[in-house]
């Protein structure tokens, strides 16, 4: 079976669907929701815009972590098809509340929304990644994981572009409206033709604190040296896209002096780069679950991160801010897109075959809340790495120094992707 014709499987094909809209969903009321707050809302209610944003995307990672629990709690304990219904289902009636603060343009109702949007998001999660193994083959897992994370990244970027794009148009509040609920409700639809899996610990008590169920949550893949290894691995991966994607705008400005639309194109490229190298991994590894190229596909990042600097070295910057356009006129730019392309698609090679090593070496009665604790982890490497992208700025850093430090520590790495490697030939 090649990778794509999981597409053409009710194993498969929707639940791809279901998540595709709900990762589409999720930026496009959040990507809308950060636009208006820059342009309109932050001025209205005399605050800062930076620091507002900043705030919003915070309350956008902090479901994540009290949530993360129970979220894998309830996925080992019940039936997966029946509780990605109810998520789904709950996200229809967010989405309407969402879409009437829109076009009230209520700041602190589109807040509350984003909050509950997110906290959705925290309980789908889990099941997302786990039911895979239950309706894929071992020799498939490596398909559907780089086909899950293609298509996230294309949903990504796509739902990103509509909410910046529409919301400042003429009604635009409507037009956003409009498409979180028909996309909320595709989501619901498709979620119906999910086979069932199988509850894989019924009797696993759902009870206790928040802060108790999360420390007893991250003890087992503590105690588990493969499994906390793969963890970390994907940690990094969340680390250096956190990082790489926060600091595009500036990059593109004061490093490329490009404007907002040359920002968008870049955006587009790395998301496009890390899809290809997703699907790209299945090629490679012929459907076996290896760390293979883990090493090679840190390296392969660092390099081009470094030749991305060495071309931002030429580019010729005037007073005024290139268009897409002129940029693309420019000698260097095909130079740096493809440096750039290639970074991002060595992240989807090294982060697919992680992803479904974690898989295979969990005990399906424990996959769920492994993955919650995946969660965890990962929202807390965000905020590292929002603490070393402030700390180096603050530092008068240039984000250049910023993207080096990456690569360098991108090498740092390969002796933990061999740890990974090792773990799961044993």
């Amino acid at each position: 079976m090649t990778q794509l014709s999981l597409l053409k499987t009710r194993r498969f094909l929707p639940l791809f669907i279901t998540q595709f809209a709900s990762a589409f969903n999720d930026n496009l009321f959040k990507n809308a929701l950060v636009t208006l707050v820059t342009f309109r809302l932050a001025e209205e209610h005399g605050l800062d815009s930076g620091m507002l944003i900043t705030a919003v995307s915070g309350i956008y990672i902090l479901p994540y972590i009290p949530f993360s629990s129970l979220a894998g709690r309830l996925a080992d304990k019940f039936e997966k098809s029946a509780l990605i219904r109810r998520i789904r289902g709950s996200e229809v009636l967010i989405m309407c509340g969402a879409a009437a603060a829109l076009i009230a343009e209520n700041l602190w109702l589109l807040v509350l929304s984003l909050f509950l949007v997110s906290t959705k998001s925290t309980f789908f999660g889990p099941l997302k990644f786990s039911i895979l193994p239950q309706h894929l083959r071992e020799e498939e897992l490596v398909a559907g994981n780089g086909l899950v994370s293609a298509g996230t990244n294309i949903a990504i970027i796509t739902g990103t572009l509509f909410g910046g794009l529409f919301i400042l148009s003429s009604r635009g509040s409507l037009k956003i409206s409009a498409g979180i609920i028909g996309v909320a409700l595709v989501g619901y639809i498709s979620s119906r033709f999910i086979p069932r899996a199988e509850a894989a610990a019924p009797s696993l008590a759902i009870g206790g604190g928040l802060l108790r169920s999360t420390c007893e949550m991250l003890s087992y893949p503590l105690s588990n040296k493969n499994i906390f290894l793969s963890i970390l691995g994907i940690c990094w991966f969340y680390f250096f896209g956190s990082v790489f994607l926060t600091q595009l705008p500036t990059f593109t400005k004061f490093s490329m002096g490009g404007n907002e639309q040359v920002s968008t194109f870049f955006l587009v490229v790395f998301s496009l780069g890390v899809g290809a190298g997703s699907v790209l991994c299945n090629r490679l590894l012929k459907g076996r679950v290896s760390g293979r190229y883990l090493a090679f596909s840190l390296i392969e990042m660092s390099v081009f991160i470094v030749a991305l600097y060495l071309l931002s070295l030429g580019v010729r910057r005037g007073s005024a801010l290139l268009s897409l356009g002129k940029f693309l006129s420019q000698p260097l730019s095909f130079g740096i897109i493809f440096s750039m392309l290639m970074a991002a698609a060595g992240g989807g090679l090294y982060s697919v075959p992680v992803y479904a090593m974690l898989q295979k070496m969990t005990p399906p009665t424990h996959m769920s809340r492994v993955i919650a604790s995946l969660n965890v982890m990962t929202s807390l490497a965000m905020v590292a790495a929002a603490a070393m992208s402030a700390a180096m700025l603050s530092a008068g850093l240039p984000v250049t120094a910023i993207f080096l430090a990456l690569a360098a520590l991108n090498i740092l790495m390969i002796p933990l992707a061999n740890k990974i490697k090792r773990g799961s030939d044993e």
